[in-house]
């Protein structure tokens, strides 16, 4: 059948089983728009109030839910407006389809109106990206930037396409949905077998766990494999949820804001099993010692990450979830019940310890953890607010935590917030930010109250930039540069403007009855809370410094 370049797009994205797009129009795009129209039924479009806020949304879409996410943009300003969120899903690995219209073929690279290389400029933040210059090579484009997406490591594929191209026509034939499947060719018996020589040979085993794991949906897999091996399990940041929090044998975060048990764990275990990560700077702190008593067995879906950052002994490239399934069938059962002795040891002796009495970071996370049951999705934007909603939440289950790991971006988490919601309705959503970062994309909230999408939102007030303050107070002789924002703006008032109910609270029973209130009312909410401008993040590593080289409050406090 003959079908228009605009008919194409929205035929190809049902054939894919997109029922939910997050865009704003524009010139070029038009086409696209006007089709959109009349697939209302079937196509679900959510018209954010940036450009930026629809790749945010359609990363907490896709992360929620683990869909592709779809975004829609016009060409010029409205394609740039996405890079962030774009680059935001690509250092992540999120599954992701960016699509863009741009000027008519024949205006293509003469400075036309609104135009912009948007695949150039987008090169180095995606899997791969395409123009579309050719209504002929439309669908087959559109298909193959599915399959790239979520083949291997995930991640965003832009597909930018000519005005002209959504207007020419062409023959079309449906096609049946790509149905990803689990990496596991470069999978061999002989790394299998090494890895579980390894393990048998291992006395004080630590199993450390990253996105992979989250991506991978590996947590059944994940779990038997700890008991099998009888090992404690930490996380980076965003391997949050891959292993239940509530578990005796998790010890929390590792890295420049992980535990004291955690990070020495790490520093005394013989035996690294690191699972899905990419060993961050964030988390490896002075590389050179890094695990230095350990053997380090690497478990990644991505050949380029092993010994990329880090040199390993050990490695098995493939699906996490195919891997520990293949390890789980030949393992026997270990008992390291002195190890974990120890480690119990280290979690009583070395606890975190925070100020619940006042309204804080942690006493508010706590709350919301206790209100939820630990079953809410949490997103969070970037800062002091985000380690402490890494710290204090248990998380349960993979994608209940929410956020921008590799990129670290400002403003993140209230599309993200968004996304998820329109993706997992049933489940309540809270986004946590500090002031600094609500301000950078609340605009946002006009979407939610658009559409009634009850997230809510908790804004930790400090009135400065949190984590920027505490490297300052730390590392810069408290020469506080840029970092305060004593200033007038009101953010329950400029919610209100947007359509949405806000409260200002500045005690822990104060928060308790609007967080209650707003859990039960079901419609959009703000929360702003008033915290100290000195609250910190403990426990912490300089930068630069082994990880075993943990403070906290009371270490600083000792030595003055």
């Amino acid at each position: 059948m003959q079908l228009t370049g605009a008919k194409i797009v929205l035929e190809c994205l049902l054939e894919q089983g997109i029922d939910t797009v997050f865009g704003y129009p524009g010139g070029t795009i038009l086409n696209v728009y006007d089709e959109l129209y009349k697939y209302q039924d079937k196509i679900n479009h959510i018209l954010t109030s940036h450009e930026q806020g629809a790749a945010h949304a359609a990363d907490g879409y896709a992360r929620a839910t683990g869909k592709v996410g779809v975004c829609f943009a016009t060409s010029g300003p409205g394609a740039t407006n996405l890079v962030t969120g774009i680059a935001t899903a690509y250092m992540d690995s999120i599954p992701l389809i960016a699509i863009t219209c741009n000027v008519n073929v024949p205006l293509l690279g003469k400075d036309s109106f609104q135009e912009i290389d948007v695949t150039g400029v987008t090169m180095p933040i995606t899997k791969h990206n395409f123009i579309v210059k050719d209504v002929n090579t439309l669908a087959d484009t559109i298909r193959r930037a599915f399959v790239i997406a979520q083949t291997g490591r995930k991640g965003p594929v832009l597909i930018d396409i000519a005005k002209d191209v959504t207007a020419s026509a062409c023959e079309f034939e449906k096609q049946n949905k790509y149905v990803p499947v689990r990496s596991a060719d470069k999978i061999t018996d002989e790394d299998i077998d090494t890895a579980i020589k390894a393990i048998n040979k291992s006395k004080k085993p630590m199993i450390f766990v990253g996105g992979g794991c989250v991506a991978s949906r590996a947590e059944e897999e994940l779990a038997i494999f700890a008991n099998l091996i009888d090992a404690p399990v930490c996380d980076s940041l965003m391997g949050k949820g891959s292993f239940d929090n509530t578990n005796e044998r998790y010890i929390s975060m590792v890295g420049m804001h992980g535990t004291k048990t955690a990070n020495l764990g790490v520093m005394k275990s013989d035996l690294l099993i690191a699972i899905g990560t990419r060993f961050s700077d964030r988390v490896l702190g002075n590389a050179k010692v890094f695990a230095k008593n350990a053997k380090i067995l690497h478990i990644d879906i991505d050949p380029a990450e092993i010994n990329k950052n880090i040199k390993v002994d050990y490695s098995i490239i493939g699906d996490v979830k195919e891997v520990l399934t293949r390890l789980n069938s030949k393992l026997d059962k270990c008992d390291h019940s002195e190890w974990m002795e120890t480690i119990e040891t280290m979690k009583k002796e070395k606890p975190m310890k925070y100020d619940m009495e006042r309204l804080t970071g942690p006493s508010i996370i706590s709350y919301i953890d206790k209100a939820t049951n630990g079953e809410a999705i949490i997103t969070t934007d970037v800062g002091q607010h985000q380690m402490w909603a890494a710290q204090y939440y248990h998380y349960k289950k993979p994608a209940s935590f929410i956020t921008s790991g590799g990129l670290g971006t400002m403003g993140f988490g209230l599309g993200a917030c968004i996304g998820a919601k329109v993706g997992c309705p049933d489940k309540h959503v809270i986004n946590i930010g500090g002031d600094g970062c609500f301000r950078m994309n609340l605009n946002e909230l006009a979407t939610a109250s658009r559409y009634n999408i009850p997230i809510i939102q908790v804004v930790f007030n400090n009135h400065v930039l949190g984590m920027v303050r505490q490297w300052q107070n730390l590392f810069y002789e408290q020469r506080y540069s840029n970092t305060v924002l004593y200033d007038k703006v009101d953010f329950v008032k400029v919610s209100e403007g947007l359509g949405v109910h806000a409260v200002r609270v500045t005690t822990n029973e104060e928060f308790k009855e609007a967080f209650d209130n707003a859990l039960a009312s079901n419609e959009p909410a703000v929360i702003e809370c008033i915290i100290d401008n000195d609250d910190k993040v403990w426990p912490m590593v300089a930068p630069g410094e082994a990880i075993d080289k943990t403070f906290d409050g009371d270490d600083l406090a000792k030595k003055d």
